[in-house]
């Protein structure tokens, strides 16, 4: 591996860890964003994707579900190799600072000498060492692995060695997000008002290194060649919420209600030559529904097709639909699945066809997309259509929403029949509809957990409180909108640290905006689900600060931990803040009792 002439387009990786340094050391999006931009310029056409691979902490994109995470022993047992330390001093200085890239930078630098033949690192080096310990597998691929890990070491910097560390454990700690580097991409090779064509193609994609190699060599013209194709997943489309059905049709006029089910959001890529599935977080999830695949064969023969669907789990004896807890536990496993499988079956509830046979669908309206679903998939148990019903009539409407209630389903989708297919966004051509939604806030809700209280008294030695905050869409971060510390079981309460741990972050992440102080803060990516009473306005939380009252934002009142982990979910699909703002308008119509409020009509149950 040593030995090599540094070619002309081969860039030191010395550059790379200055500029993550640098992103490091801010937590403003635009200073980050200059950085990259600065970056980008600099970097070789040949190799600007695995430097946004890199950047990103990875070195495939998330779809191709290769993980290079190594474990933390093993990259334990590096560092020691590296530095001649012993592993148990390794660990302990590990479990003293929670940052293996710091151990990796602070022992590097008490190294008195640098050997002999070391010569500098470059990203194409870093790179292919990286590479090769995502995808070395067999009988001693884990000594390949350390040994791969200790060769970068051994000519590595201690500040490079820093940066080294923490991509192979998977916790880069820069705060930087996609959207961070969409806007990056599209200030180096195009201008601020291109940057939609920049993010139109990562979310057609899903693959920020391919984006970046296209404008590089390109410009924006190069974007054009970027294109759904089968066996690379979209970014999924998102929806808005509103209150009552009235509304949602007053907005939408006449549109296509859907059975909202409860269950795990799945793309399904179906080829000729094989099927793969993936999840709403563009996992590749194929091996865990195997019963899906098998009907998937059957139901769409012959074609080549990408659907949308939901993942349910059906009762094989009466029929009826199973806790979304059902289908979570599927999630991640690699045994055991074929007799879960026979236990708890899934259904995949098709809503939408986006590719077929090669053409690409998403640029037609709803209507045309759901007429050639219908025409395209052979229902079966295993693969079914989303129920559906067009009307503009809120009292047609109000009775369809009744019978999805009672089939067991959360609620309903409203879709504008107008609406193309945009990946990655989320807007009011989707919008979701649940009973709950209306008045008090009964419904539940999708937080992001950004940081913890420590307990005290019974709960001494584990957090007493998260801190949970709302998604800014526009803004790309998260706003703090309550502090959760009732709906824990003690089991759950006293493993949040260990749940927590890998989010650690010494400062409060670049993508969360919080008036609190947390004693912890966390990497915003756990998702809980969350019940409360009624939202107010908080002169403490930031989420929607300003928009009710100056200074002031929105609170969840008396949250609750429903003991449900939004795994399926990624940060950015967690409820709004343009969510809750809509709910507290919302409330206070209701309170005032004007029309289109979330009051409740005469005469219907309470309990929804």
């Amino acid at each position: 591996m040593r030995g090599r002439t540094l070619a002309a387009h081969d860039m030191r990786y010395a550059a790379l860890a200055d500029a993550y340094e640098r992103l490091e050391a801010t937590t403003k999006r635009l200073e980050m964003t200059d950085v990259l931009v600065a970056l980008l310029r600099v970097v070789p056409r040949e190799q600007i994707d695995r430097v946004v691979y890199l950047t990103q902490g990875r070195v495939f994109p998330d779809y191709a579900g290769i993980e290079l995470g190594l474990a933390e022993k093993l990259a334990i047992r590096g560092i020691a190799l590296a530095t001649g330390r012993p592993d148990a001093e390794i660990t302990s200085l590990w479990k003293a600072s929670g940052d293996l890239g710091a151990v990796a930078e602070a022992e590097l630098a008490k190294r008195t000498q640098t050997t002999l033949s070391s010569e500098p690192l470059t990203v194409a080096r870093v790179y292919e060492n990286l590479k090769e310990i995502a995808t070395a597998a067999g009988t001693g691929s884990q000594e390949r692995k350390l040994r791969l890990f200790a060769d970068l070491l051994n000519d590595a910097s201690p500040r490079e060695a820093r940066y080294i560390a923490r991509t192979v454990v998977g916790k880069m700690r820069l705060g930087v997000a996609d959207m961070t580097i969409v806007d990056a991409l599209a200030a180096t090779f195009a201008t601020k008002e291109e940057r939609d064509r920049v993010e139109r193609a990562y979310n057609v994609s899903s693959d920020l290194g391919e984006v970046a190699k296209a404008l590089a060599a390109e410009g924006l013209a190069g974007l054009a060649g970027i294109r759904l194709r089968l066996g690379r997943p979209l970014r999924s489309m998102l929806a808005e919420r509103l209150e009552t059905l009235e509304e949602i049709l007053e907005r939408l006029g006449t549109a296509a209600l859907e059975y909202k089910y409860d269950g795990l959001r799945v793309q399904a890529h179906v080829g000729r030559d094989g099927i793969e599935l993936f999840s709403r977080q563009l996992e590749r999830i194929t091996g865990q529904f195997p019963e899906i695949v098998d009907a998937l064969r059957t139901a769409v023969p012959g074609r080549e097709a990408i659907l949308e669907g939901e993942a349910v789990p059906v009762d094989a004896n009466t029929g009826e639909f199973l806790p979304f807890q059902e289908v979570s536990r599927r999630r991640g496993r690699k045994t055991d699945v074929e007799r879960m499988a026979r236990e708890f079956p899934v259904s995949l509830f098709a809503f939408d066809c986006l590719l077929l046979d090669g053409e690409d669908l998403t640029t037609r309206p709803y209507a045309d997309r759901r007429k050639t679903l219908e025409g395209l998939v052979r229902e079966t148990d295993g693969v079914r259509l989303a129920t559906v019903r067009t009307t503009a009539d809120p009292r047609e409407a109000e009775a369809f929403f009744d019978k999805a209630l009672q089939a067991g389903c959360e609620g309903l989708m409203a879709k504008s029949l107008t609406s193309t297919y945009e990946a990655g966004a989320r807007g009011f051509q989707w919008i979701k509809f649940k009973r709950e939604y209306s008045a008090a806030l009964s419904d539940t809700i999708d937080l992001v957990a950004v940081g913890a209280f420590a307990g005290r008294g019974k709960r001494a030695g584990t957090y007493g409180a998260l801190l949970m905050a709302a998604y800014d869409a526009r803004a790309d971060v998260f706003r703090t909108t309550c502090k959760l510390g009732t709906g824990f079981s003690d089991e759950v309460l006293f493993g949040l640290p260990e749940r927590f741990k890998d989010l650690l972050v010494p400062h409060a992440h670049a993508r969360v905006d919080a008036t609190l102080t947390p004693d912890v803060w966390f990497e915003p990516r756990l998702v809980l689900e969350v019940r409360g009473a009624e939202i107010t306005v908080s002169p403490v939380h930031t989420c929607a600060r300003d928009a009710v009252r100056p200074g002031a934002g929105l609170a969840v009142r008396f949250p609750r931990f429903t003991g449900r982990w939004r795994d399926d979910k990624r940060a950015e699909d967690a409820t709004t803040q343009d969510e809750l703002l809509a709910m507290y308008r919302g409330q206070q119509k209701a309170v005032r009792g004007e029309p289109g409020s979330a009051a409740r009509p005469e005469g219907r149950s309470q309990d929804r």
